[in-house]
């Protein structure tokens, strides 16, 4: 007995039967175009990359109003190149929530830039229970950015006597990260070795910075201290070889940090799960345990129901890199019965690259959501890092909440779809 593929999928010979593959090799008649080109964001920049815009797309410049009315964008070029406006995305606020941490402690709005409906509302309704419950208890369990160089060489013999050298001049590498920056502190030097190739993990502390730019210029200065006095030259290096985890989900991260590592746990008595989510608690350790089992299933990196939501949506209003939630989406979050009959819930991320000063942090509007939050003077970064996992915490228990009371559907539908 044959079966045949499902009348929607694909198969490669329907694909090499189309007849525009003939077109593959042509490369075009019409001459190259290049784009005005540069980082600066004066108005008679943008309006020359507008009226390129107007001819290549033989479009009138009147469509450029929603990205660009002449607003003084000078603000943004240390953050941009090629400008030619902004992009706007409503805000909303969830919160607040009560967080009681190692460095955030007290009430906290929760400034989310985000164009699905539901997802502020849903996170809202965690957050509130969250605080009716007293709030919730977070921790900052370690912190540090990585960068990996990668290094080269003829043979295992030579890579063997350079990381003999590397061990016994690593105390020399912390004078020259503070050369670089006296916020970027090197905390730790560890090697990993696959053939003749040796990965040098050059771990940081930032301050109140994310970090990424600041590790990527201190680990530059180490490894060009390296190959001007090492005795075994490496055949080539590279001052990032794709080993620190930067921007994607690794399996690493569980063992060791990306950012600032946060655990963050609450305690829900049963009457206020009934009367917040409309279920109960050993029905949303069920519905909990059949998703971790799902994401196990499918392979999942973690065992989590939709970090990306909060994070993206934070991220984006509060001027972090957007592209980190790829490492930051990555944790672990458990739903027990606790002695009390309540419901125990937890979350733990441990790749939080957050920042509150640098980046994208400065920006009028994100610092404003940065502002409004009211985190602490000291410390501000960690703090942030708390806050974000305890949004996650409140996200987790909407989320679980909605599923096991059966109305996830009905309220996409009622507030995406019909409002």
């Amino acid at each position: 007995m044959t079966t045949s593929a499902p009348e929607h999928q694909l198969d490669s010979d329907s694909l090499l039967k189309n007849e525009s593959i003939n077109e593959l090799s042509d490369k075009g008649s019409s001459p190259y175009i290049r784009f005005p080109s540069g980082s600066d964001c004066t108005e008679q920049a943008l309006q020359k990359r507008w009226q390129h815009l107007a001819k290549v797309n033989k479009s009138s410049n009147s469509h450029d109003r929603h990205l660009y009315s002449g607003e003084d964008l000078s603000l943004y070029a240390a953050n941009i190149e090629n400008c030619i406006g902004t992009v706007k995305l409503p805000v909303g606020i969830a919160g607040p929530i009560r967080v009681n941490g190692s460095y955030a402690k007290g009430d906290f709005l929760l400034p989310m830039a985000t164009t699905e409906a539901a997802l502020v509302a849903s996170y809202h309704r965690g957050s509130v229970l969250i605080s009716k419950v007293g709030g919730c208890t977070a921790l900052l369990l370690s912190e540090g950015v990585t960068r990996s160089p990668g290094f080269s060489f003829k043979n295992i013999v030579d890579l063997a006597n350079f990381s003999q050298w590397l061990l016994v001049n690593k105390d020399k590498f912390s004078n020259l990260v503070k050369q670089t920056s006296r916020y970027c502190q090197l905390i730790d030097i560890r090697i990993a070795v696959e053939g003749n190739h040796l990965y040098l993990f050059c771990d940081f502390t930032t301050g109140d910075a994310a970090g990424q730019n600041m590790v990527t210029i201190a680990s530059q200065a180490i490894c060009e201290y390296i190959i001007a006095n090492t005795p075994i030259q490496p055949e080539y290096w590279f001052v990032e070889a794709n080993c620190s985890g930067d921007k994607k989900a690794t399996a690493q991260s569980f063992s060791n940090v990306r950012g600032k590592k946060v655990t963050v746990e609450v305690q829900i008595p049963e009457k206020f799960v009934k009367r917040f989510l409309h279920t109960t608690p050993q029905r949303m350790v069920d519905c909990w345990r059949m998703s971790a089992l799902g994401g196990v299933i499918s392979g999942s990196m973690g065992v989590q129901g939709h970090y990306a939501n909060s994070l993206a949506a934070m991220f984006i209003a509060c001027g972090q890199d957007a592209a980190c939630v790829a490492e930051a989406a990555v944790g672990i979050t458990r739903f027990e019965i606790n002695s009390d009959g309540g419901l125990y819930c937890s979350v733990t991320l441990p790749n939080l690259i957050v920042g509150t000063v640098g980046g994208g942090t400065k920006l009028p509007s994100q610092q404003a959501c940065l502002t409004m939050m009211n985190l602490p003077e000291d410390n501000q970064a960690r703090a942030f890092a708390e806050v974000c996992a305890s949004a996650a915490l409140a996200g987790e228990i909407s989320i679980i909440g909605s599923m096991a009371a059966g109305d996830f559907t009905h309220a996409h539908k009622n507030l995406a779809r019909e409002r």
